[in-house]
C-alpha cells in the first residue's frame, strides 16, 4: 500500500478507511494465496501416496495371486482411504474458493467506492490524488483476486474429475483383488467421444446375431470377468459411444415349469454379468437387459451384444 497523510477533510477521512479496508484485504488475498500453494502441494503429496498403493497392488496382480489375498485387501483399503484424503483436500479448495469469492465482492465494493467519493464536495487536490492512488492498487489486487478465484476453480474442476475417475478405477481394482486377476482401467475413467449419429435402440446387437461374448453358465461361478473386461474394452477402443444388449438365454426344450425355472436362472446369472460391468465402470444405461429361449441353447447362458 502506497502510505498517505490525513487532509482533514471529510473526504481524506473516506480515504482512510477506505485504505484500511484495502489493506486488510491485500493480506487476506496473501493469506488464501498461500492456503492454495500447501493444499497443492498436500495433493500432490496425498495423490503420489495413493498411486504408489494402487501400483503395490496392480504389480501383485499382475504376477499372479490368490482371490481375495488379505493383503491386497489391506493395500486396497489404504488406498481408499488416501484417496478420500484427496477428497478432504478438494473440500477445502471448494471452502476456500467461497472465501476468495468474498473477498471478490469486497473488492468491488471498495472500487465503487473509492470511484464515488470523487463526487462528494468539500475535497482537496491532496484528496484526489490519493484517492486516484488507492483505485489504481484496488484495481491491481481485483486482478490478483480474480487470478486466484481462476485457479481454484480450475484445479476444482481438475481434482472433481481426477477423484470421479479414481474412484471408479478403485471399485475396478476391488474387483481385480476379488478375483486375483489384474484388469485395467475402469470403463468409467475413458474420455469417451461425442456421438456422431443417434445412439442404436436396444436390441440392435441382438439382431446382428453376432455376440461379442457368451459365457455359459453350465457350472457355479465361472471364471468369465476376465476375458469379459478384455472383451468390452477392445469393443469400446474401436466404438468409444457403443452400447450394449445383455441377453439371458435358456433352452427351450423340457415341460413349462423346467423352461420357466431356467428363465429365472438366466436372468439371475444375466444379472450378476451386469453387476461385473458397472463394477468395471461401464455405465448401466449403456446396457440393455433381456430374457430369451432358444432350441439352440444346451445351457443357461448370457450374451453380450454391440450395438
Amino acid at each position: 500500500m502506497t502510505p498517505g497523510q490525513p487532509t482533514g477533510t471529510l473526504v481524506g477521512k473516506k480515504v482512510e478507511d477506505l485504505r484500511a479496508d484495502l489493506t486488510r484485504l491485500q493480506a487476506s488475498v496473501a493469506d488464501e494465496n498461500k492456503q492454495l500453494q500447501q493444499l497443492r502441494a498436500q495433493s500432490v503429496t496425498t495423490a503420489s501416496n495413493y498411486h504408489n498403493t494402487v501400483a503395490a497392488i496392480q504389480a501383485k496382480l499382475q504376477v499372479g495371486t490368490t482371490k481375495g489375498n488379505p493383503i491386497l485387501v489391506a493395500q486396497w483399503n489404504q488406498a481408499q482411504t488416501q484417496l478420500e484424503a484427496v477428497n478432504t483436500d478438494l473440500g477445502r479448495m471448494n471452502s476456500l474458493a467461497n472465501d476468495v469469492a468474498s473477498n471478490a465482492a469486497l473488492s468491488s465494493y471498495l472500487l465503487e467506492a473509492s470511484r464515488a467519493a470523487f463526487g462528494i464536495s468539500g475535497a482537496v487536490d491532496e484528496d484526489h490524488r490519493q484517492l486516484s492512488i488507492l483505485e489504481d492498487e484496488t484495481n491491481r489486487t481485483t486482478v490478483l483476486i480474480d487470478r486466484l478465484l481462476t485457479e481454484l476453480t480450475e484445479d476444482i474442476s481438475r481434482q472433481t474429475n481426477y477423484l470421479g475417475a479414481e474412484r471408479s478405477n478403485l471399485n475396478t481394482l476391488a474387483l481385480a483383488v476379488n478375483n486375483g486377476e489384474l484388469y485395467g482401467e475402469s470403463f468409467a475413467a475413458r474420455n469417451y467421444a461425442p456421438a456422431m449419429a443417434p445412439p442404436l435402440p436396444p436390441g440392435s446387437g441382438i439382431a446382428t446375431g453376432r455376440p461379442l461374448v457368451v459365457i455359459r453358465f453350465d457350472r457355479d461361478n465361472p471364471d468369465y470377468e476376465q476375458a469379459l473386461f478384455a472383451a468390452v474394452s477392445a469393443a469400446l477402443d474401436r466404438r468409444p459411444n457403443a452400447g450394449f444388449d445383455l441377453v439371458a438365454v435358456a433352452p427351450s426344450a423340457g415341460t413349462a415349469a423346467q423352461v420357466s425355472l431356467n428363465s429365472s436362472n438366466a436372468r439371475r446369472s444375466a444379472d450378476k454379468v451386469l453387476r461385473s460391468l458397472t463394477s468395471m465402470g461401464l455405465s448401466p444405461d449403456r446396457v440393455s437387459l433381456s430374457t430369451m429361449t432358444s432350441p439352440n441353447a444346451q445351457t443357461n447362458e448370457v450374451q453380450l451384444y454391440v450395438r
